[in-house]
């Protein structure tokens, strides 16, 4: 898996104007072959006890409110309808389809790569405003999310 960088930006392009330098949006970056998870198979992977997963959960009063994982069937019952996410660390060790997406970034050296971190947003979900200390890369598999870079 490839990803389809625009015709006027390449590997070499994107590696001296924008890695590390500024923000890029490429739409249908990964084409029609990438397949995310579903919403109910990151929370199954979420009830495994071998991974790394969370839930924050926006408040009124008390802005954000953090849970680990691994959680249950009814922990996600007991969600409220919207302003909540959940995240799953290391899927690609564990789903061989999601790890095939790394191949996409085989222009980059082995050790600036970690994980594939996979997040599920209910309506208004969040993670809150925060800031990465390291490199990201966001792809956005469905629904719609007003994104802020700063």
């Amino acid at each position: 898996m490839n990803i389809q960088f625009p015709d006027n930006i390449d590997i070499n392009i994107f590696l001296q104007e924008y890695w590390q330098r500024k923000p890029l949006l490429i739409r249908n970056a990964l084409g029609s072959e990438f397949c995310a998870l579903g919403a109910n198979e990151l929370a199954g992977l979420a009830t495994e006890a071998d991974m790394e997963s969370r839930i924050v959960i926006e408040h009124g009063e008390k802005p954000w409110s953090l849970h680990h994982g691994p959680f249950s069937d009814e922990d996600f019952q007991d969600l409220p309808a919207s302003h909540w996410t959940l995240l799953v660390q290391d899927v690609d060790k564990f789903v061989p389809g999601i790890h095939e997406l790394l191949r996409g970034f085989t222009f980059l050296p082995d050790w600036r790569l970690d994980d594939v971190m996979i997040s599920y947003a209910a309506d208004q979900g969040s993670v809150g405003p925060h800031i990465d200390s390291y490199d990201v890369f966001l792809i956005q598999a469905e629904g719609r999310r007003r994104w802020r870079i700063g």
